[in-house]
């Protein structure tokens, strides 16, 4: 008969046994963690756009009508009903037709350098999730209004080295509160040229050409006109370098441009994609690349630095293996995109302090949301590479963050804008049950019925009551660090909404519609 101590002993040990299994097995697994964050399966490659998210359809479909609301020149097929024709005379004291193109902002000035960018972003979202946005009606508006800012800049560019970049004069047109519909006031037309450079507006305006070539790629002849334009200002900005706000001094005040290294590498990377000239890369891995691209060094995406768009938008030829694009200047890209996408993951080790308690990215009072909005695009993006190369993590300091990850992050700011957030309101005007009703726009502010002159119309800023006018799809500017709102039509920092605003947004509610593969090439 056996020993029963003896018994407990051989149980004992088995115990022991056990729990060290146990214990060796979570230590395993905790490594594992930390190399791979979140376990993330990658699944299937998507295939064609599948079960539609109705609450980024419903505010896609209101985002796009923001253009609608902003455009200048002989409106065809109108659906915004308070608003119509205006600035048919823009670009007539140089013999031009710069009627078309967009209102900037709340105001009535059309700023080429925002505007192109305004494009660009627009153009690129088309390319990209242009499926998703067919799959809820919303491609054919997309492109309509590209082709209205397109329109104008291919009139803006009437030679090969002059650029028409402005419509207006800023401080006359900020004396005055009334309607586009009637402006009265004289529209001055700066130009660079070579003898008044503008390298920054050119190639920014290369990039919008050459995206929006591909965009009407269906279209031989418009895509042709497009893709010469962008050809032609690329070579002006590179050969006669100097930045447009020292040769117009006046725009210091408004879009002054911090430089513009950023926007020639922004516009090489565009017009390689159009033309697969192999100078267009070796324009942006080369010298030029170790003057400008700034590798290693996270920034914000935006209409004044274009460097982490670059940064992505290169990453695709090292995602989808095109030949020959396997070079360490493009290696060196994607590396610092990664850095950029690291900085936005929340729980990453390197993820910047930069946002509210809440969540949102935060990184300036004026125009708060254009960060966290371009940001979140830009991370989708990311996510979609991933998931369409089988890419399964991307390494922040040793941890690993997987494609769900990037779509986790670009959800949450989408969702902040759309109500998610402690003021528990819409920052997209005309979606949800509550957002801004004093949105600082002048044809907002103004009954249709009335048609103030320049100093008449003050009195609408300074009226009590919201509104009368919907400006439907306007992002405003968003809220405080402290997350609070105050609707007030004085306050443009916080309530006036920006054309390049609603490019962001539109590609960051197209790629989260639904979910379908990233497209491998854009010819």
């Amino acid at each position: 008969m056996r020993d029963k101590s003896g018994s407990r002993g051989c149980c004992g040990w088995f115990i022991a046994l056990v729990v060290l299994a146990v214990v060796v097995t979570a230590v395993v697994l905790a490594v594992k963690r930390k190399d791979y964050h979140k376990s993330d399966e990658l699944g299937p490659v998507p295939g064609p756009p599948g079960a539609i998210e109705k609450r980024y359809s419903d505010a896609l479909k209101v985002a796009v009508q923001f253009f609608d609301v902003q455009k200048s020149g002989k409106l065809t097929d109108n659906k915004i009903l308070w608003r119509g024709d205006s600035g048919l005379k823009d670009g007539s004291e140089a013999k031009l037709d710069l009627s078309k193109g967009m209102y900037d902002a709340g105001d009535h000035m059309k700023f080429g350098f925002p505007m192109a960018f305004t494009a660009t972003v627009l153009s690129w979202a088309i390319l990209e999730y242009g499926d998703q946005m067919a799959a809820v009606n919303q491609l054919e508006p997309a492109q309509t209004s590209l082709k209205w800012i397109t329109d104008f800049l291919i009139n803006a560019h009437p030679s090969d080295n002059v650029l028409y970049v402005q419509v207006g004069d800023p401080v006359a047109d900020h004396n005055c509160w009334n309607r586009p519909e009637d402006i009265t006031e004289k529209r001055p037309l700066p130009q660079v040229n070579t003898s008044s450079p503008g390298t920054d507006v050119a190639a920014e305006t290369a990039a919008a050409m050459a995206s929006a070539a591909l965009v009407f790629k269906s279209d031989s002849e418009y895509s042709n006109t497009l893709l010469q334009h962008a050809k032609k200002l690329f070579a002006f900005a590179d050969k006669y370098r100097g930045s447009y706000s020292e040769s117009i001094p006046e725009v210091q005040s408004y879009y002054n441009s911090s430089g513009y290294g950023d926007e020639l590498l922004w516009a090489a990377s565009w017009l390689y994609h159009a033309t697969n000239d192999k100078s267009y890369l070796q324009f942006v891995t080369g010298q030029n690349g170790e003057d400008y691209a700034n590798w290693g060094s996270p920034t914000w995406f935006s209409w004044d630095n274009k460097l982490a768009g670059t940064q992505v938008l290169l990453s695709r030829l090292t995602f989808f293996g095109e030949k020959g694009t396997s070079n360490s200047g493009l290696l060196r890209y994607r590396k610092t995109a990664e850095a950029v996408i690291c900085g936005l993951i929340p729980d990453s080790p390197t993820a910047t302090t930069s946002r509210t308690d809440s969540g949102l990215i935060w990184v300036s009072e004026w125009n708060a949301l254009q960060h966290p909005v371009a940001s979140a695009f830009l991370a989708a993006l990311y996510s979609d590479y991933m998931l369409t190369s089988r890419t399964p993590k991307i390494s922040c300091n040793g941890v690993s963050y997987g494609p769900s990850d990037l779509r986790k992050f670009a959800k949450s700011q989408a969702d902040y804008v759309l109500g998610n957030n402690p003021m528990k309101m819409s920052y997209l005007v005309g979606y949800g049950d509550k957002y801004p009703q004093f949105v600082h726009h002048r044809g907002a502010s103004i009954p249709a019925d009335e048609a103030p002159t320049c100093k008449e119309g003050w009195k609408w800023l300074e009226a009590e009551d919201p509104n009368p006018n919907v400006a439907v799809g306007a992002l405003v500017g968003g809220p405080f660090l402290n997350e609070t709102y105050v609707d007030d039509r004085n306050n443009s920092m916080q309530g006036e909404p920006s054309t390049y605003n609603s490019a962001a947004i539109v590609g960051l509610l197209s790629s989260l519609v639904t979910i379908s593969s990233a497209v491998q090439s854009f010819t």
